[in-house]
């Protein structure tokens, strides 16, 4: 790859279309030649921030023009699976949105056409990037708490945003709120944990919001509050605290790190990490680090997708004449599993019974060639990172 700037297509121009839109465009060495949206309206925004970009009304369009190096697919949910697989065989470099796909079948197919692909794949897990998230792992890597033992994360916030057609409604579209909201957290938690996650108790239920909504005569599905545990085979555990009514709050997403040597915590927005390392410090008394974002571009999520922006570049930058990968920092295996976990809790919370990573992976498998449950590749990635039809989003 030269040093010339890459030209980027983004398929969906709804509101986190134009996120990245809006993070390329103070991306140095990016460039957005190409955007499609089968509305207009959302179509036009999107093209207020790049007038020089060519527009289509189609992704399938979009390819065939072959103005692009890579792609950003930024559509509904539940279109992933197709536009991916009009994408995957390409060549095109590809970063798809959160989360990969709705269903762990279709996440598993996508793995196996990525395959072969000769582009760079990434999914859109920005979280870790946010930067007192960033300056937690690396804590947590370097073996400030010691081995870990439990993870704690609560996101109290605001119900989920207006889309177009009110597609985010509807579990069937997005997946259900621990697939669509929650694989950052599932992400987060595998991030700094040694083992693999192996089991998934939940609880949960739509308490408040969008009750009193009807759109075609039905009311919206998507729970807003749960509690998720997820064991891991190393008998590490994680804690997710969900409430999505909570809009009056400090901080709405809060990491804890608990380790045999100490505890590391993050918050974000106050943008602080606070360090105790046991024998040195004590109740009340931590070491509190400032962590600011230092992105060119703020955007809707403190800075982390144009940190992301700019770690996709790079790793494609670094690509060799082969094609072959230098980095796989999110890659579509660390998607495959946020989203099982998310099922399996999903699962849980219907059961009322602990639900097997293994069984929601198998479940999906239809014998005819694809990975083995056990054999979902996770090792590459993480050794990477020690180094360091709408389509209305």
């Amino acid at each position: 790859m030269s040093a010339s700037e890459l030209r980027y297509g983004v398929i969906g121009t709804g509101m986190m279309g134009r996120e990245h839109v809006a993070n390329l465009s103070h991306l140095p060495g990016a460039r957005v030649t190409a955007l499609a949206d089968p509305h207009p309206a959302s179509l036009d925004a999107a093209a207020s921030l790049v007038p020089s970009a060519a527009r289509f009304s189609g992704h399938g369009d979009l390819i065939d023009a072959g103005l692009c190096d890579a792609l950003v697919i930024a559509t509904p949910n539940m279109t992933h699976a197709a536009v991916l697989d009009d994408v995957l065989g390409t060549g095109l470099h590809v970063l798809v949105e959160k989360p990969l796909c709705t269903t762990v079948a279709d996440c598993q197919r996508a793995l196996d056409a990525a395959a072969d692909h000769r582009g760079l794949v990434w999914v859109g897990l920005e979280y870790r990037y946010m930067a007192p998230f960033a300056r937690l792992i690396d804590e947590v890597r370097a073996g400030a708490a010691g081995r870990v033992h439990m993870v704690s994360l609560r996101e109290h916030r605001n119900p989920f945003l207006e889309k177009v057609g009110d597609w985010n409604r509807f579990s069937a579209n997005t997946g259900g709120t621990l697939v669509e909201k929650c694989c950052h957290f599932f992400d987060l938690m595998n991030q700094v944990m040694a083992g693999r996650p192996e089991r998934v108790y939940a609880s949960g239920s739509q308490m408040v919001n969008h009750l009193d909504e009807r759109y075609n005569g039905s009311t919206p599905d998507i729970i807003d509050s749960a509690y998720v545990v997820v064991d891991y085979d190393d008998g590490a555990r994680a804690l997710l605290d969900l409430c999505m009514f909570a809009d009056a709050t400090h901080d709405q997403q809060e990491f804890a790190v608990m380790g045999e040597g100490g505890k590391i915590e993050a918050c974000v927005p106050s943008d602080v990490v606070r360090i105790g390392i046991k024998g040195t410090h004590g109740i009340g008394d931590v070491r509190t680090v400032n962590v600011s974002s230092t992105a060119a571009y703020e955007g809707l999520h403190h800075g982390s997708s144009y940190v992301e922006h700019q770690h996709f570049l790079e790793a494609v930058n670094s690509l060799d004449a082969e094609g072959r990968r230098a980095s796989s920092q999110a890659s579509l295996s660390a998607g495959l599993l946020s989203v099982a976990m998310g099922v399996a809790g999903s699962r849980s919370i219907t059961t009322g019974a602990p639900v097997r990573i293994a069984d929601v992976l198998w479940s999906s498998l239809d014998g005819a060639g694809q990975q083995a449950a056990h054999e979902v590749p996770l090792e590459a990635e993480e050794d990477d990172q020690r180094d360091h039809h709408d389509h209305e989003r």
